[in-house]
């Protein structure tokens, strides 16, 4: 594959610098994660206990960090979910990947030197794939997916940029890129991430990201605190459904020693990813100093069950019980 090669296609200007090249026999296929895009739907509900579900039991610390090449610090729990993958994923697999694709950074290849080029003032000439005619920007988790990709492409005249997720996505977004491939050169560990779902991951979630960048990130005496500040001003949802008798209620998780836990979740993605047949519905912070307070049995809450996950206490979440309910 000519990764770099000159686009000669009509389809327009797909952003600053953006080249292309054509996709061989063993291109991902994008079956499953259309799909994806598709299943991904939030309702509104109103709010009132309902059985526990099991708690994590697994810590709550994030992955470790590591460099898989030095220098370039890798997205572990992205990676991880692309280990994951079957040669055929499911809806739930790719779901699975664009949820953890929502934290941490991306790593960009670029023609040239990535440096030398900003320092001009000159566009980046991002790697992007074309696949079914349609251009893909090609991102990597890993610096072992990112040395992969330049054996298999024979292109060593290339750099690593790392970037938020968030600008990667918004950089696509702006374009008229058809989506994103994840680790491309990495099969199975490899997943198409299509612009429809990129625009539901964006138009469903926080714009800021900050609780998945707090619970991704390595965790630090003062995280649990940073958390709680986090939850009075930025957006998260609970899990609802009915029970057979027509009662509407939220989810709620139990540990070993009996505590229950009102879930939380900071994207709806997240409750999707679980796949009980929940629906996501917003919550505020006041919403939920009043659930508590109404609710003395609640020891607390687990934010993001699914994992990476934190647990907070009652006293840990002593900035929400101060907001008027």
């Amino acid at each position: 594959m000519a990764l770099f090669s000159k686009r000669t296609n009509s389809d327009g200007n797909d952003g600053p610098g953006a080249e292309s090249g054509d996709a061989t026999a063993t291109q991902p296929s994008r079956d499953a994660a259309t799909d994806a895009a598709a299943s991904v739907g939030i309702s509104v509900s109103s709010y009132r206990g309902m059985g526990a579900q099991p708690a994590p039991a697994a810590p709550a610390g994030a992955a470790a960090a590591t460099e898989s090449v030095p220098g370039i610090k890798d997205n572990v729990v992205l990676r991880e979910a692309l280990a994951a993958l079957s040669e055929s994923p499911s809806v739930a697999d790719i779901l699975g990947v664009a949820r953890q694709l929502l934290q941490g950074h991306l790593f960009l290849r670029v023609k040239g030197d990535a440096r030398e080029l900003l320092a001009a003032g000159k566009d980046l000439p991002v790697a992007v794939v074309t696949l079914n005619g349609k251009q893909f920007v090609l991102a990597y988790s890993s610096g072992t997916a990112l040395r992969a990709s330049i054996k298999a492409d024979k292109e060593l005249g290339t750099s690593a940029m790392g970037q938020p997720v968030r600008s990667v996505i918004r950089y696509v977004l702006a374009g008229t890129y058809a989506g994103i491939v994840v680790d491309h050169a990495s099969a199975p560990a490899r997943a198409v991430i299509p612009r429809e779902l990129l625009e539901k991951l964006v138009e469903q979630g926080d714009p800021t990201f900050e609780v998945k960048t707090l619970l991704s990130a390595e965790r630090t005496p003062a995280t649990a605190s940073e958390l709680a500040d986090t939850l009075t001003r930025a957006k998260f949802w609970v899990a609802v459904n009915t029970s057979p008798g027509g009662q509407v209620g939220v989810a709620e998780a139990r540990t070993v020693d009996g505590d229950r836990l009102l879930e939380l979740y900071s994207h709806p993605l997240e409750v999707a990813s679980q796949q009980r047949g929940d629906r996501a519905a917003p919550m505020t912070a006041p919403q939920l100093a009043a659930a508590l307070q109404a609710d003395q049995g609640l020891a607390g809450v687990i934010v993001d069950p699914g994992g990476p996950w934190m647990r907070l206490s009652r006293a840990e979440l002593a900035p929400i019980l101060a907001l008027p309910a």
